[in-house]
């Protein structure tokens, strides 16, 4: 992430062509290790498509959060918007777990 949002390294290309890779990558490794653990392939269901969301929309708030405060100097925006990730990240419990009395 750094290589694409910092200006100063000029490197936009190569880190989105970087992060490609690496999600590739971590693809074919879920694939294979499933595979060898005698596990069937992920169903693709409503909730499995929810939980990627929540789970990526967390992860991305968390980032920029982490962004704007380290890189671009705007610490308070940075801290609300790091919350709001984990916030979003920690609702991934309840969905893939339930709530249970």
């Amino acid at each position: 992430m750094c290589m694409a949002l910092l200006p100063e390294w000029d490197m936009f290309g190569q880190g989105v062509a970087a992060g490609i890779v690496g999600l590739v990558v971590l693809l074919i490794d879920v694939i294979v290790w499933r595979r060898l653990e005698g596990k069937e392939p992920i169903k693709v269901s409503g909730k499995t498509v929810v939980s990627v969301i929540v789970g990526v929309l967390g992860a991305l708030l968390f980032g920029v959060g982490m962004c704007l405060s380290m890189v671009l100097d705007k610490m308070i925006l940075g801290i609300v918007i790091g919350f709001v990730g984990i916030f979003i990240l920690l609702m991934l419990i309840p969905i893939t777990k339930g709530i249970r009395d």
